[in-house]
Order: C-alpha cells, then structure tokens, then sequence
C-alpha cells in the first residue's frame, strides 16, 4: 500500500513523529512508494536547513505533479465548495488506488472524498 503525505504530514516529519518515521521506514523495506503532492512540498518546503530531516525524505519521494491534474483539481473545489487546492490534490492523488493518506487535515479531506464519490483511503493522523 502507498502512502500519501499532505503538509501537515511534511511538516510533521520535521517535528520528528516517531509514528510517520515507522510508516516511512516500513514502506521502504517493503518497496512501496511514499507520494508527496507537489502542492504540499511547495506548501511547506522553505529550503532552510532545518528542513534537513523533510530535505532527506523527499529525496526518496514520488512527487505528484500537479498540472496534468489542474482542471480536475478546480473542478473537485468547486464540486467540494473548497478553495484549497492544495488539499484537493492531495485527496485526488489519494484516492488513486489503495493508499494510506498521513494528514493533519482529515475532516477537510473527508469532505473531498464524498465529492470524487469514493471512500478515500486509510487516514492516518499525523
């Protein structure tokens, strides 16, 4: 199962959580990808050196593009009633096959999930 991490999950990786390092690490040895939207690393990405820890992680990431997306993205915000589009992306890449989503986020991204019409993937607090 993949992993997706919104920005709360990168921010959190900063911090250091003990429970997203274990997913992080339990995912490398099994050779699953760990996703990160591209709107969520530029969301929280500020290039300062205490960024090393989430600098480290995202070497080894997928990052999700945004733009073959954009339109469906906008459209999920309005369906949604939402302007955050950083959200939408993540709950559209999400909800792209069996996933785990590590979010500070969930009630948002609850919300656009009943919009795509699917039951979204595996939250996991962060």
């Amino acid at each position: 199962m993949s992993i997706v991490l919104d920005a709360g999950a990168l921010i959190a990786i900063e911090r250091d959580d003990r429970v997203l390092w274990r997913a992080l690490k339990d995912a490398a040895l099994a050779t699953e990808d760990v996703i990160a939207p591209s709107t969520a690393v530029a969301q929280v990405w500020r290039a300062s050196a205490r960024q090393a820890r989430l600098a480290k992680v995202l070497k080894h990431c997928v990052i999700a593009a945004f733009d073959p997306i954009a339109m469906d993205v906008g459209k999920l915000c309005g369906k949604a009633r939402t302007a955050d589009i950083c959200d939408a992306h993540v709950a559209i890449v999400a909800a792209r096959g069996p996933r785990q989503l590590f979010t500070s986020d969930a009630e948002d991204l609850r919300v656009l999930f009943e919009a795509l019409g699917v039951r979204g993937p595996q939250l996991v607090h962060c």
